[in-house]
């Protein structure tokens, strides 16, 4: 049945997202909310499902069956107007390496529809702004890593987009880099734009993002704000407790005056624990 009607309220919305790669299902019957100005975190271990569903959302990759809504229009009826208001930062970057950092600029801006003169500005101001402008000649072929994301970060958000997806924009990324980018993406929340970002990096999802999504094994099992999930995860350990007669106090449940961690969190929803006394023989 057709039943996701727009929704101005939501900046994504997803319902039924499943995408299949022959017998396996690699995103099963996701229904996604993120409201318009949210850092949106979207969580999972590997292989469940993360990269997929951003594809999808993007327009990279058809979904098996399903609908997505982005900006309140159906993704698969108007997917060149909404790609012009979206901006994307792959997996795997996708840089074309044969150009300096100011040619690649200035190219997608002029794809996106940005005059000469804007595009120019733009560029030159993003060059500046992630200190890119030192080797004007350098080919981004010959960019170290770091300077690779903070231009594959600078192209996604020539023109200004309202919302930007980003696939681990992290990834070995070093401090100092990783600032400049962190800089960025809290000036276009402060702007008004939603984003929605994974990553392995819990530490900078919890300090960023205000509202999580974790999928595993291609299933959305948590979705809400940090404080949702982090009350429902105590809640369902103490719960437990009760349950087994008291047991071990740190089963899941914060000391008095401490707070889950989201690393905590996401281990104790997807499972991911492992024994105590299980080791490799060969170290130690």
């Amino acid at each position: 049945m057709d039943t996701l009607a727009p929704n101005a309220s939501a900046a994504i919305a997803t319902e039924h997202l499943t995408r299949r790669f022959g017998d396996l299902i690699a995103v099963n019957d996701v229904n996604l909310r993120v409201a318009p100005g949210q850092f949106f975190g979207f969580l999972g271990p590997n292989g469940a499902g993360k990269s997929t569903t951003i594809k999808m959302l993007t327009g990279l990759l058809a979904p098996s069956s399903g609908r997505m809504q982005i900006l309140g229009v159906d993704l698969a009826q108007n997917s060149v107007e909404l790609k012009r208001q979206i901006g994307v930062v792959p997996e795997g970057m996708a840089l074309f390496g044969r150009l300096t950092g100011s040619e690649y600029l200035n190219f997608v801006g002029r794809m996106y529809g940005l005059d000469r003169v804007t595009s120019a500005k733009r560029t030159a101001e993003l060059l500046d702004f992630m200190q890119l402008v030192d080797q004007p000649k350098t080919l981004v072929t010959d960019y170290s890593h770091g300077m690779q994301k903070k231009l594959a970060l600078a192209a996604a958000v020539i023109h200004g987009p309202k919302i930007l997806f980003l696939d681990e924009p992290f990834e070995g990324v070093d401090a100092i880099a990783s600032n400049t980018l962190k800089a960025m993406l809290q000036s276009m929340i402060a702007r008004g734009a939603t984003i929605f970002l994974t990553s392995h990096v819990l530490e900078i999802v919890e300090r960023l993002c205000s509202h999580v999504a974790i999928i595993h094994r291609g299933q959305l099992v948590a979705q809400g704000s940090l404080e949702d999930l982090r009350a429902g995860v105590e809640a369902r350990a103490a719960a437990a407790l009760t349950a087994a007669g008291g047991g071990d106090p740190s089963g899941g449940v914060a000391a008095p005056g401490e707070k889950l961690t989201l690393e905590e969190i996401f281990l104790r929803i997807v499972g991911g624990t492992r024994r105590v006394d299980q080791e490799l023989s060969w170290l130690g």
